[in-house]
């Protein structure tokens, strides 16, 4: 019998990504974007969750718009915390297994060292505030989650950096990227993977993906061009010289402590991965 999997996001970056791996694993995959289920609407959760039994959950449905959440903060808690705790409390009545994806933003980027699973939370802005809150409320209302922190993501669905970088790199000659922020890019077919082989375990906790090493945006856009084959000048610039609504944190460089101890497959370097998305999208 074929493992059922439900996947909230269904529309996003990661959700097509996640829809699309399941789907040839050979996974009985039902993907729900908002039209068809919206997490906000406790009894509506309930109602296609019980009536379709998943094993798994994968809740990649999120308010992910960093800088308009500081503006409308009702609005992402709804989301990213209420949103998550009626995905919980109905995937724990049909006892189907978690995976809520979370965000390097829980952590204030204050400090020198990579952040592991352990490190305490400090969130600086509303988005990393409202996935915190729904951190814990898989934490008190599931008993078989997988909390996946991730960073940097970008794939081939939806709007991201790399996509960003390569349309700016046809249109100009010169750019200027932040320097003084440094993480993991992370891209959606690596951290599907991840996903996938997290979920076929009872391994639960909590989990840092992304690929492996770490970068600043500088470095990163000039990595995009390098492999890309773009020629632009990328000169570095600082956070201070572009003001943004939300505070970024200036470390989120992310360990990945539980993978390692829990004896999964090691991650991908950054640089392979974006090698490899770049010549296959």
């Amino acid at each position: 019998m074929s493992q059922k999997v439900l996947i909230t996001g269904a529309n996003g970056q990661l959700g097509k990504e996640l829809v699309e791996l399941f789907t040839e694993k050979g996974f009985e995959v039902y993907g729900f974007g908002r039209d068809k289920m919206d997490i906000t609407n406790q009894a509506q959760v309930q109602e296609v969750i019980s009536t379709l039994k998943p094993n798994t959950v994968l809740h990649s449905a999120a308010h992910t718009q960093v800088d308009l959440a500081e503006s409308e903060p009702e609005q992402a808690f709804s989301i990213n915390a209420y949103g998550t705790r009626n995905v919980a409390v109905a995937a724990e009545a049909v006892g189907a297994k978690l995976v809520y994806v979370s965000t390097d933003y829980v952590f204030d980027g204050t400090t020198d060292e990579p952040y592991n699973e352990f490190s305490p939370t400090s969130p600086l802005g509303v988005y990393g505030k409202s996935k915190l809150a729904g951190e814990q409320f898989v934490r008190d209302l599931h008993s078989k989650f997988f909390i996946v922190r991730t960073s940097w993501v970008y794939g081939k669905h939806g709007a991201n950096f790399v996509k960003t970088m390569l349309k700016l790199g046809k249109e100009r000659k010169e750019l200027s990227v932040v320097a003084d922020q440094r993480g993991c890019p992370t891209y959606t077919l690596d951290l599907a993977n991840a996903i996938l082989e997290l979920v076929n375990t009872e391994k639960y906790g909590v989990y840092h993906v992304s690929n492996s090493g770490n970068c600043s945006w500088f470095e990163f856009a000039k990595a995009i061009f390098e492999e890309a084959g773009i020629d632009v000048n990328v000169t570095p610039c600082t956070t201070a010289d572009f003001p943004r609504p939300a505070p970024r944190p200036a470390n989120s460089i992310l360990d990945h402590m539980s993978i390692k101890l829990n004896n999964f497959n090691s991650i991908r370097y950054w640089r392979e991965a974006l090698n490899c998305f770049l010549k296959n999208n």
